[in-house]
């Protein structure tokens, strides 16, 4: 029979998802094994079902997540990527990890994100509130992840783009906070390549009992 499937989230072309939430509605009589195995034997090889529940009938994947999840990893050397080519962005320069964490803490709370969306969004809105956003180094890997209640079009991969600038010492440490008041998109910087940032997961509340896939990875 015909299947709709509602996602947690939307991302843009070239974007991965480590842990996407769906929901659908069927009379079929299935073991939940049944569900994932069976399903993954009709899925591309790309993507894979872990988990699957019978869910309360007022869950909904997109409705009620709480907030989103995401991960933007960039290759921090001169020489470019091999195999991760398509799985991770790149920087020739030398970032400064610790100045551009310190700049991404001006995005924290509820906040007018209009230099940080895209015109194609179609959002009525662009007031969103972020939970969290942080910029570490990894040997040669510079992470940025951010946690928000909702994302605008293209939002993630501005902000980053724009904490790029500062991770280079184009625009100073303050810079994100000015974006915020102008809410100009075109006083904001590039919008970084799609290559290198994940949806991580949805985050639900406790008693849809969805696990937490970041904390139980392998």
């Amino acid at each position: 029979q015909p299947v709709t499937v509602y996602c947690s989230g939307r991302t843009d072309t070239g974007v991965h998802a480590a842990a996407q939430i769906v929901h659908f509605e069927s009379d079929a009589e299935r073991p939940l094994r049944a569900w994932t195995f069976g399903t993954n034997s009709h899925l591309d090889k790309r993507v894979a079902i872990h988990w699957a529940s019978e869910m309360p009938m007022d869950f909904h994947a997109r409705f009620s997540a709480l907030d989103r999840s995401y991960r933007y990893t960039i290759l921090n050397r001169a020489t470019r990527p091999g195999y991760q080519a398509g799985t991770i962005g790149w920087e020739r320069v030398l970032l400064d990890a610790d100045k551009m964490h310190a700049a991404a803490q001006a995005l924290v709370g509820e906040h007018d994100f209009s230099s940080f969306r895209s015109a194609e969004c179609q959002a009525n809105h662009a007031v969103r509130y972020l939970k969290r956003i942080s910029v570490r180094r990894e040997l040669d890997r510079v992470i940025v992840e951010v946690t928000a209640n909702g994302f605008l079009h293209n939002m993630v991969r501005i902000l980053t783009g724009c904490l790029l600038a500062i991770g280079r010492g184009e625009r100073p440490t303050n810079w994100m906070s000015t974006l915020l008041e102008v809410r100009d998109r075109t006083q904001a910087g590039m919008t970084i390549a799609p290559r290198g940032l994940c949806f991580l997961q949805p985050s639900y509340p406790a008693e849809f009992g969805v696990p937490d896939f970041e904390k139980n990875k392998a």
